[in-house]
């Protein structure tokens, strides 16, 4: 959010109120956006004790503090930071580090929801590319090396939250906590949210409605 978070912005309740705007990409276009709609729900799951009505009544004026649905996460980031829109983005914590230092560390702060969602970035290795390059062992050697101690402090320096405890520590004072939550606790897996929210006509459809 701005700097000095004016509006006392802390947590996702804070989203849905009347004097707050949010900026965030169209979840019907941005895998950035499905997982700030993922996370929303899953918070207003715990909070409505699963109470499906209120659940829907929470996200859909989460959705109606939206003022411009981009299509994706940089068009997003540019309307906030740029065209000064809105009074937060939400996007993953990954980017924020890049956002203050690209626009200036000044000008936004980062605030940690208390409960969000795991998105966890795939890597893996493409084997047509592989064996058309014979760079297989290459490949192999890279991405072991993710997996590394040294490996996981280079994407800690750099704004990833890590799971090896050692190097979490390292870096404990630039990861506040916050408790994550699975697509697979909360939703059942990847494929049961694809028919139940995304799917043509879904609960995604029902709430995100004509805008």
């Amino acid at each position: 959010m701005r700097a000095g978070n004016p509006k006392n912005i802390k947590d996702w309740n804070d989203l849905v109120r009347a004097d707050v705007q949010v900026i965030f990409p169209n979840p019907k276009t941005s895998g950035n956006a499905r997982y700030t709609y993922l996370a929303a729900t899953a918070y207003a799951k715990e909070a409505f004790k699963g109470d499906d009505a209120k659940v829907k009544e929470f996200v859909t004026k989460l959705f109606n503090n939206v003022p411009i649905f981009d299509t994706g996460g940089r068009a997003a980031t540019t309307t906030f930071v740029q065209r000064e829109i809105g009074d937060v983005l939400i996007t993953f914590e990954s980017e924020t580090r890049g956002i203050r230092g690209e626009y200036g560390e000044d000008k936004f702060e980062q605030v940690t929801p208390s409960v969000s969602l795991l998105a966890e970035f795939p890597v893996a290795i493409v084997d047509t590319v592989a064996d058309e390059h014979g760079t297989r062992d290459l490949a192999k050697t890279y991405l072991d090396f993710l997996y590394t101690p040294q490996g996981r402090d280079i994407l800690a320096e750099n704004g990833n939250r890590v799971r090896d405890q050692t190097v979490a520590a390292k870096y404990k004072a630039e990861f506040p906590d916050v408790r994550l939550l699975t697509v697979e606790d909360v939703f059942g897996g990847w494929a049961k949210i694809q028919a139940e929210h995304f799917a043509a006509g879904g609960l995604l459809d029902q709430t995100y409605g004509s805008r």
